[in-house]
């Protein structure tokens, strides 16, 4: 698809993708992905997606990769992370939340770092901050969970907020919950090399939803993976989840039942947040649909 095309959207999607003014900076945030490429398969990332408005994120942490985001400054909230699975090694470690220095300053750190008090002024006007969650009824809801990274370095490297998007307890802790380990149970029962993981953002058909009129509120959780080595005699019942499956998660149980129909008999806790899974196919059209880009996740689908 040619570049020309590729800027051809709706106006409802120019509406959802209003760009940020400025020029992209260098370091770990540049134009590209082009020094974390390995966290998608083929050294691919998805293909399809404007640049207007989003920051590629090589997150960096240690003096060490640890995966990817797409960031989105107007909205303070990544569209996707992607990474590499990996069964987490030990306890779940301290939350120490963290910010990308060279959001807020072009020449600083290219790593992550820890939020100082008072956060400087030039942070709170690039990124979320942890000032925009503490008063709202949203949780810090991963797109790269802790849980699906392996040493203690990884996992603590999730704990920054370009990571994060605003997401219902209920959803967090339930339905969501259960899809992130079930990722994890195809993975070690199932996969034989890498998994690749985009886990993203999906906003509200009507516009932008905010919380402290600074942080864009997803409608809908979205996630996919794609498993190019996996056991040859996979039983009936998993060969559709192979070499890709894919999930769309409601963020708002109020939201309509065009994409995730709602399950009465859930518990009336996480009621209205259910995960619907579905093909990388599906998925990739309903994405087609909400942005008005046509989008490809896996380089190939995963063939």
């Amino acid at each position: 698809m040619s570049q020309r095309k590729m800027l051809q959207f709706t106006t409802g999607a120019l509406f959802l993708l209003l760009p940020w003014f400025g020029q992209l900076v260098i370091g770990e945030i540049s134009e590209d992905f082009s020094q974390c490429l390995h966290f998608f398969y083929n050294k691919t990332p998805p293909n399809g997606i404007s640049a207007a408005g989003y920051q590629p994120i090589c997150q960096r942490y240690k003096n060490q990769y640890h995966f990817a985001s797409l960031y989105h400054r107007q909205h303070r909230t990544p569209l996707y992370s992607a990474y590499i699975l990996s069964p987490a090694e030990g306890k779940r470690p301290k939350a120490i939340w963290k910010y990308e220095p060279q959001l807020a300053f072009s020449r600083a750190s290219p790593e992550m770092k820890p939020f100082h008090i008072p956060v400087d002024q030039n942070v709170i006007e690039s990124q979320a901050v942890l000032q925009d969650y503490s008063n709202s009824t949203f949780t810090r809801g991963h797109l790269n969970p802790s849980m699906h990274q392996k040493t203690k370095e990884d996992r603590q490297a999730t704990f920054t907020l370009t990571n994060i998007v605003p997401q219902r307890a209920g959803s967090n802790s339930g339905p969501w919950n259960r899809l992130e380990n079930e990722v994890l149970k195809n993975f070690k029962t199932f996969c034989n090399g890498l998994m690749y993981v985009i886990t993203g953002a999906m906003p509200y058909k009507s516009g932008p939803h905010q919380i402290n009129n600074r942080v864009s509120v997803p409608e809908y959780m979205w996630s996919a993976y794609c498993c190019p080595s996996y056991n040859a005699s996979l039983p009936e019942s998993v060969r559709p989840f192979f070499p890709t499956y894919a999930a769309v998660g409601r963020n708002d149980r109020n939201s309509g039942e065009e994409i995730v129909p709602v399950n009465v008999k859930e518990n009336a806790s996480v009621r209205g947040y259910d995960v619907r899974r579905m093909s990388l196919e599906t998925l990739e059209g309903i994405l087609a649909q909400r942005l008005a880009m046509p989008i490809s996740l896996f380089h190939g689908q995963c063939q």
